[in-house]
């Protein structure tokens, strides 16, 4: 590389080859989110244990479910702008160790509210995970291969969901709920040694912040697998901002549609996955199938996702991302209407769980790599982590209105039924994000479109 050079990291990661340690980040990352994907799912998988051991109502333990998605829009809230500030590598670390700490507390709850509060924690830790690892995978990987790296990142999530299922269905009946739990917090407790000697800070943002040359060679050429002479400069190229506050930019003109419009879609996504998710294997056993069938089926809706989010990732990088989420959202709208019709009995409820799980989650994975494009780097990790925040009380809704609408007397056909609303208006606000203002934002579209 010659000295003297002016290096646009974004340019030059797009221009090269994807290195090996780009896939290791990817694998990093994932673990990450595999680690997540367990413990937010996790009280949909033990709940029917505790509500029986405790003695106490469905609707009592709602405060329980929609105690960690209030905490996940604390953690979102609150690491987006610190990690634009301090860097995303040290914010996700803390998060990890947070949500890894409180799951293990969780297991030694001894009251509902103890619990409440515990799991309260934990969402804070979870909060603070996932848009960390998106926004640093993404300024990472070339445009070319955006979509299908993060989605691959993301189907830890599901994988994690589904594993955790498993593991349920495995230890409850032998150990017990506060196993499983105990399980789901060692995990990313293990993880924190190898991100503190593996993951990298982001180039693009030690760019933004005027760090030095030297320290921003070493971290790019160690990423992508060059060599620098030392002198180089490099730069992070984008459109001027009217305000160099990361929570302004998101309101600011040509961004605040498209913020709004992706927190709508975010907050139906959500919805409808946390209400399936956390509800489902109460409602399949109200059915009359076991606590174990309960959970291999609700499984299958993850391991939908997972290639479901492979699929859409794939399709993103070669057309125009926002119809192909949107045409997901809509099939997981079907999928849903169709599990009304067909009821928890049927033969093909399994296939029907798996395909709800292949649209929607695969939607919401593929929208969790459509947003950090959207924003620049000195708001990515607001504008994702933001979005995830106020997304989340979707899951809130979702978590709190399946137990109320139980003790209302609502049965599995009804229930369903209804989700098919919210992810119809998912695929129509997705789709309102292709509209932006005078001021475009970076990487908005693939360059061959």
């Amino acid at each position: 590389m010659a000295s003297g050079r002016t290096i646009d990291i974004k340019a030059f990661i797009d221009e090269r080859p994807v290195s090996r340690y780009q896939w290791l980040l990817v694998a990093l990352c994932c673990l990450v989110v595999i680690a997540d994907g367990m413990d937010v799912a996790i009280m949909g998988f033990v709940a029917p244990s505790i509500i029986h051991d405790w003695s106490i109502s469905r609707p009592a333990f709602g405060l329980v479910m929609s105690a960690a998605p209030i905490g996940l829009v604390i953690g979102a809230l609150v690491a987006g702008p610190s990690a634009d500030r301090f860097g995303r590598k040290s914010v996700l670390i803390v998060s990890v160790f947070l949500f890894g700490l409180f799951t293990i507390a969780t297991a030694h709850a001894g009251s509902p509210v103890e619990m409440a509060v515990l799991r309260l924690l934990t969402g804070i830790g979870l909060g603070a995970a996932m848009p960390n690892t998106t926004t640093l995978l993404s300024e990472y990987a070339p445009q070319r291969r955006r979509s299908l790296m993060i989605t691959l990142m993301f189907t830890g999530f599901n994988l994690g969901s589904a594993l955790i299922g498993f593991v349920a269905a495995w230890l409850i009946p032998i150990h017990g709920w506060r196993a499983v739990l105990l399980f789901g917090g060692t995990l990313p407790l293990l993880l924190i040694p190898l991100q503190l000697w593996l993951l990298p800070e982001s180039a693009r943002l030690l760019a933004v912040r005027g760090a030095s040359s030297e320290r921003i060679g070493a971290v790019l050429g160690r990423v992508c697998g060059a060599r620098f002479s030392g002198n180089e400069t490099f730069v992070s190229n984008e459109p001027p901002l009217p305000t160099r506050k990361p929570i302004g930019v998101l309101f600011s003109h040509g961004y605040g549609f498209i913020t709004v419009s992706l927190w709508i879609t975010y907050f139906m996504g959500l919805l409808v996955i946390y209400l399936l998710t956390g509800w489902l294997p109460t409602l399949i056993k109200d059915a009359g199938l076991s606590v174990s069938t309960a959970a291999n089926v609700t499984a299958m809706f993850q391991i939908g996702g997972t290639i479901g989010a492979i699929v859409v990732g794939w399709l993103m990088d070669r057309t125009r991302p926002a119809p192909v989420i949107g045409v997901a959202y809509l099939g997981g709208g079907l999928c849903v209407a169709a599990l009304a019709w067909a009821g928890a009995l049927s033969p093909s409820l399994a296939a029907l769980v798996f395909a709800a799980g292949f649209c929607m989650s695969g939607a919401q994975t593929g929208l969790n790599a459509y947003a950090p494009g959207r924003y620049p780097t000195l708001a990515r990790a607001t504008g994702v982590s933001w979005m995830l925040g106020m997304g989340r009380f979707g899951s809130i809704f979702g978590s709190a209105i399946g137990g109320a609408l139980l003790g209302l007397g609502w049965k599995f056909e009804a229930i369903l039924a209804m989700l098919a609303v919210p992810a119809t208006l998912a695929a129509l606000a997705i789709v309102n994000t292709q509209r932006t203002g005078k001021i475009e934002p970076v990487e908005l579209e693939n360059p061959a479109h």
